[in-house]
């Protein structure tokens, strides 16, 4: 099924629309997609891509990001809870226009909204009574098109144009219109998540490279013996060295003959020193070498477990969750190191990775924002950020999921305990008791592997 729309379809779907009463909400969820709510129940949405526009039916959802450009809160003011006056399809062309009276105006007021189906044009227009723009979802200048769309300009008509179209009879409107949604729904979730996953892969890959260039423990060892065997053996043959010697040829304690390059420009007697501060470097970084791995490692655990979620996705809205888009420009700044960072329904949601972050996550977290963690199963902290305010439940719903999905591959059902964050006490490291909490059942699907 194509997602060009055509008059045929228009003029069927016009005629359905004409049933209902009243607009009672116009929003943009997505940056080319329009919500009409219909008579408070009937949902339907204008997707209006260029090139590839369709109108589809689908359940409601809360939008990922809000949009509050002048176009978003115009088609709010004047079309959310307008009245219906008439939905025509001008001239048999591809375009719904919608005779509207606001309820906020004053005095009688008609606007009109009109959706454009007209492939690299598309477009959706406000209107007032004289055909004057009020504001449109895209502004088209002069040198686009002779039609120029900007507010306070006259809108011109479409010139007319012969399109060799096919009669289509549509028996259900709402069986069909969500037929369109499901098939575009499908093509878009093979594309978005070959994306995602490709980002998660990379950040996965990147963390084992990191874990495959640290120095083995074994071969620091060695190095530490040779180095403090180094400074002795110059300590006992500090009378062979001349100034201007580059190696010292000798034999160590065990009576087998040793040459040592000599660092330049260092004086003699202080040779031995840098060998023995050579050796403490080595034993530093062998000592912390095991915390390094393990901050790597359970990093990239966390990705391999993101990538896995990723597969078992099968709704934009859930890769959408799981692998954010691009960071908008007024959360740049919101970048934290401790942590990884996401945005459910406009809540700041942070995740730990691994141990050490989840010890940050705490020592972070004001005591009102919420703590999440799966029971008796060792897992990501997961914190939301309140600002004091009660969490609508699907937030925690959503939170206890991503909580889920990060820390497990597993498909089962788990039980998320979450609680203020005053009301958990860190023990050691990570591992905290907490008291007056709730729990969540979660189900993470997905084939169960069994040995």
């Amino acid at each position: 099924m194509e997602h060009i729309i055509n008059s045929f379809e228009l003029i069927s779907i016009a005629e359905h629309f004409s049933t209902f009463k009243f607009i009672s909400r116009a929003r943009r969820i997505e940056n080319n997609t329009i919500e009409l709510s219909f008579d408070r129940e009937n949902s339907y949405f204008f997707n209006m891509t260029r090139g590839e526009s369709f109108i589809y039916k689908y359940k409601s959802q809360r939008p990922l990001q809000g949009y509050n450009a002048p176009f978003d809160n115009l088609l709010h003011s004047l079309v959310s809870s307008s009245t219906i006056i008439s939905i025509e399809v001008p001239n048999h062309d591809r375009i719904l226009r919608f005779t509207l009276a606001p309820k906020s105006a004053y005095k009688k007021k008609i606007i009109i909204l009109q959706f454009e189906f007209t492939g690299r044009h598309t477009n959706a227009i406000l209107l007032d009574e004289n055909e004057v723009v009020i504001e449109a979802l895209r502004h088209i200048d002069a040198n686009s098109s002779f039609r120029i769309i900007r507010p306070g300009v006259e809108l011109l008509a479409i010139p007319p144009f012969k399109r060799e179209e096919q009669p289509k009879e549509i028996a259900d409107i709402d069986e069909y219109l969500t037929k369109k949604y499901l098939e575009f729904e499908q093509k878009r979730v093979q594309v978005l998540k070959k994306q995602k996953l490709l980002t998660v892969k990379k950040k996965e890959q990147k963390l084992q490279k990191l874990l495959e260039r640290l120095p083995n423990i074994k071969e620091l060892e060695e190095e530490i013996k040779k180095y403090q065997n180094y400074g002795n053996i110059i300590l006992a043959n500090l009378y062979q060295i001349k100034p201007y010697d580059k190696s010292l040829k000798t034999y160590d304690f065990e009576g087998n003959e040793v040459t040592i390059k000599l660092p330049k420009n260092i004086v003699t007697n202080r040779i031995s020193e840098y060998f023995f501060n050579q050796a403490k470097r080595a034993k530093a970084k062998s000592k912390n070498i095991h915390i390094e791995e393990e901050n790597l490692r359970t990093k990239r655990d966390f990705y391999a477990n993101m990538y896995h979620a990723l597969k078992q996705a099968n709704s934009t809205q859930e890769l959408e969750l799981l692998v954010p888009k691009k960071v908008k420009s007024q959360r740049k700044k919101e970048k934290i190191k401790e942590c990884e960072l996401f945005w459910i329904d406009d809540y700041k949601v942070l995740i730990g990775r691994n141990s050490k972050e989840n010890q940050a996550l705490l020592k972070i977290a004001k005591s009102n924002d919420i703590w999440m963690h799966i029971r008796d199963i060792p897992s990501s902290h997961l914190i939301i950020k309140t600002d004091k305010q009660n969490l609508p439940h699907s937030v925690i719903e959503k939170a206890g999921k991503l909580c889920v999905d990060f820390s497990l591959k597993q498909a089962g059902d788990y039980d998320v305990d979450y609680c203020k964050r005053r009301f958990v006490k860190i023990q050691e490291g990570s591992n905290v008791e907490y008291d007056k909490y709730k729990t969540i059942r979660v189900r993470k699907e997905g084939i169960e592997i069994r040995e």
